[in-house]
């Protein structure tokens, strides 16, 4: 801890502010709910002591498995109130896999939504440390498990005040698990000092300000929804929940409520580009997209709409967002396909972030031609602290002082890099990461396979999705169907190929290597092939 005079940064200081200076003001808007700044933090404070009455303590990890609904907001304050560790889970992911998460984390307990709950019933007895589970029952749907209904739980808890500090501004304030480039996620740790910073980068880039009505159309699950959890709340904008995307209740959301900010992967933007709601935007309108690239196209339809587009590119081990397409004066005057091609690159570093690197193997800078490959790598206030529990897979992730992203990508003259291609072949779809090996290795387990080769191919919707292809064994036989209700079975159904070729063979090098690139050319032939 430095001198006296010195401040721990920590988010927590973000809602402390804006309850003290917009004690009155709408703070959270979610259906026939709202939230003053006033009550958002009183029930982050009766939340907070609820945990602590269930035996939650510093350095403690709470689980929530939630949709964009209020109490996923309030636990981003009330859990690190406590100075314990939020684990924010995908809602997507299968039972074993929700399972694996909470005995990796060591989450004692679980807040789970009621409808997602079913994919907590087959592995309850499975749960190694979680010793309380609480319900939020937000549609009127029985809980599957034995658990405390939310206004229970929070009837436990007072209202005796809780500092709006930490000790340490590097004590962990989250852990978010990546969807595993190896199949095995790993568990990312955020600080509460990186977590204040990207949420001061995520005011600045994508525009915030106390007028701001920011829509939740991306998962708070996902890089506690790149910290604009925080963010939002520091400008003392107004939060609008939303339970499910839905792209024409998005459109009638955004008229309702005067939104004026929203984030998401480009498939929404697509959602939103051909919703029979869609019209130009009333008003100052920003969209910041991140996962895979946005096309040009997509660019050139949500601006016409009105929209103004921040391309950000980031990780889970980066909080999120760490470059974004710096817009430059100097671009007005290109064509406009041209500005929406510049405007698709990845960019520079925020401005909270250490300018970031593209690099050969011997961590030299490549040339800024637009053309040599490297590794994208970077380091600052908000690259991950580690990963939990895995010191090897840390050590491995930041050689050489830097965080390898294990994307490749080009350095473009002016500074911007632009991504080419990823290292491990995922595949991001609708901006959730597949891995392939953790799809091939589902789907070799089948009697009937021999060898797999999942690779991504384009999709209109979702910019890619993945597809098998399948050698049988001898004597054996299964289809498409089979397959694919296979892999649905035993992983989360995103990660399930939309389509399996049966094949005789695999391409493969003269040591026995399957050469993917060659079937993912054949798919991309007449595509312009996504870059992230």
């Amino acid at each position: 801890m430095g001198p006296i005079h010195d401040t721990q940064l920590t988010p927590l200081l973000f809602l402390e502010r804006s309850a003290a200076v917009f004690p009155d003001k709408e703070a959270i808007t979610y259906a026939r709910r709202s939230y003053t700044y006033g009550e958002m933090a009183e029930a982050a404070t009766r939340m907070a002591r609820a945990l602590q009455a269930s035996g939650i303590d510093a350095g403690d990890r709470v689980a929530a498995l939630l949709p964009n609904v209020p109490e996923m907001l309030l636990a981003h304050f009330a859990v690190p109130l406590l100075r314990a560790v939020l684990v924010s889970i995908n809602t997507r992911l299968s039972a074993p896999e929700i399972r694996h998460i909470l005995n990796h984390s060591g989450a004692k307990v679980l807040i789970v939504d009621t409808e997602l709950a079913a994919a907590i019933a087959p592995v309850r007895d499975e749960l190694e440390t979680v010793v309380e589970i609480v319900h939020v029952d937000d549609t009127g749907t029985p809980s599957p498990v034995d658990s405390v209904d939310f206004e229970d739980f929070m009837a436990s808890g007072s209202l005796d005040p809780l500092p709006w500090t930490v000790d340490d501004e590097d004590r962990t304030i989250s852990i978010n698990y990546t969807s595993g480039t190896t199949g095995q996620p790993k568990g990312v740790m955020y600080t509460h000092r990186g977590a204040y910073l990207n949420s001061l980068g995520e005011i600045i880039h994508s525009r915030h300000s106390p007028e701001s009505v920011y829509l939740w159309t991306l998962p708070m699950f996902h890089c506690n929804g790149w910290c604009t959890t925080w963010a939002v709340t520091a400008i003392g904008g107004r939060h609008v929940c939303l339970r499910a995307i839905d792209s024409d209740a998005v459109w009638r959301l955004i008229r309702s409520e005067k939104v004026t900010h929203l984030n998401g992967a480009p498939t929404v933007l697509v959602g939103l580009a051909n919703s029979p709601e869609a019209q130009p935007f009333d008003g100052t309108f920003t969209i910041t997209t991140a996962g895979a690239p946005p096309s040009p196209t997509i660019i050139s339809q949500m601006t016409g709409l009105g929209a103004d587009i921040i391309h950000v590119y980031g990780l889970t081990e980066t909080y999120g967002p760490h470059t974004l397409c710096e817009w430059q004066p100097a671009w007005e005057g290109e064509a406009a396909e041209d500005r929406a091609r510049l405007m698709a690159r990845q960019g520079v570093a925020y401005v909270i972030a250490d300018p970031i690197r593209v690099v050969d193997e011997n961590m030299n800078d490549v040339p800024r031609d637009g053309e040599t490959m490297g590794e994208v790598v970077m380091r600052g206030n908000n690259v991950m602290k580690g990963y939990y529990a895995d010191p090897e897979a840390t050590e491995h992730a930041f050689r050489g002082g830097w965080f390898h992203s294990g994307d490749l990508g080009v350095w473009h003259p002016d500074g911007y890099i632009q991504l080419r291609d990823r290292s491990k072949d995922i595949i991001i779809s609708g901006g959730e990461n597949i891995s392939t090996i953790e799809v091939e290795q589902t789907i070799v387990s089948h009697p009937a396979v021999l060898e797999v080769a999942v690779v991504a191919v384009p999709h209109e919707k979702w910019g890619e999705r993945p597809k098998a292809f399948v050698v049988l064994k001898p004597s054996e036989s299964a289809n498409g169907d089979d397959l694919i209700a296979h892999v649905r079975d035993r992983l989360a159904h995103f990660k399930a190929p939309d389509a399996v070729d049966i094949v005789d063979e695999l391409p493969k090098t003269s040591t026995g290597k399957i050469q993917k690139f060659v079937l993912r050319d054949k798919e991309w032939a007449g595509y312009e092939k996504r870059v992230n």
